[in-house]
């Protein structure tokens, strides 16, 4: 190696130590400026102008929190309103590592992935379509809203549609002894409109609904089950 080719790779050397030095410190402020200070500053604006969203949109009954209005819970009691159907699962409790179906499974938000024309997904709709109308004591040829037939893409839908909690309203008004017009009020007190008056649909919150039955059962009379809401089907 001739004197020349030693001088240009003492320079090329010199060259790289002189990049490791800002490279690091280069790599280091964007890792604070996106890992720390972004996050901080957003959390920040967030817990300020928006505590309560920023937060869960957590729901509480005195000091204990027993939910989410954005995730839904799975009901199963008669005097309540009963949720869409859910495809979330968990793991088996046995260990063997397989997984259950777990509604409203927080944690692993999933559908179910069955196209329109999976022969399981059909018999599916179709049992919960018989099963519905057997459980609200509507006619075996009563149209069934689709969502209370079919899960959500993220399976953790808080809301059904008006049609739903009406169709629903006789079974719950029903098994808490009260007039049917009064459970049809909460329903259309309830309602939820649509985003800036033009995305989406008429919607109810499930929790929400069931929390102000509670209520107003509290205020004239005992619930009709000791099953409250928080105490059985709350995640």
């Amino acid at each position: 190696m001739n004197i020349s080719t030693m001088v240009q790779n003492e320079i090329q050397r010199e060259l790289l130590r002189g990049l490791v030095g800002p490279c690091l410190r280069g790599a280091l402020f964007i890792a604070a400026i996106t890992g720390i200070a972004y996050p901080l500053a957003t959390t920040g604006v967030a817990q300020l102008l928006m505590s309560e969203a920023a937060s869960g949109s957590l729901i509480k009954q005195g000091d204990r929190v027993i939910g989410s209005c954005l995730i839904g819970q799975y009901f199963t009691a008669t005097h309540y309103f009963h949720a869409r159907p859910s495809a979330t699962t968990g793991a088996n409790p046995d260990g063997s590592g397989s997984s259950v179906s777990q509604p409203y499974n927080a944690g692993a938000s999933l559908g179910s992935n069955q196209g329109p024309t999976n022969a399981v997904l059909i018999e599916t709709v179709q049992r919960r379509a018989q099963d519905y109308r057997v459980r609200n004591g509507l006619p075996m040829d009563t149209a069934v809203p689709v969502d209370a037939v079919t899960a959500s893409a993220s399976g953790l839908d808080p809301h059904i549609s008006i049609a739903n909690a009406l169709l629903q309203a006789k079974r719950v008004a029903s098994a808490r002894q009260l007039p049917l017009e009064k459970v049809q009020t909460l329903i259309n007190q309830h309602t939820e409109g649509r985003l800036l008056g033009l995305l989406g649909e008429l919607r109810v919150n499930v929790l929400l609904l069931n929390i102000a039955l509670d209520k107003q059962a509290s205020e004239s009379a005992a619930p009709a089950s000791a099953n409250a809401v928080g105490e059985h089907h709350v995640q």
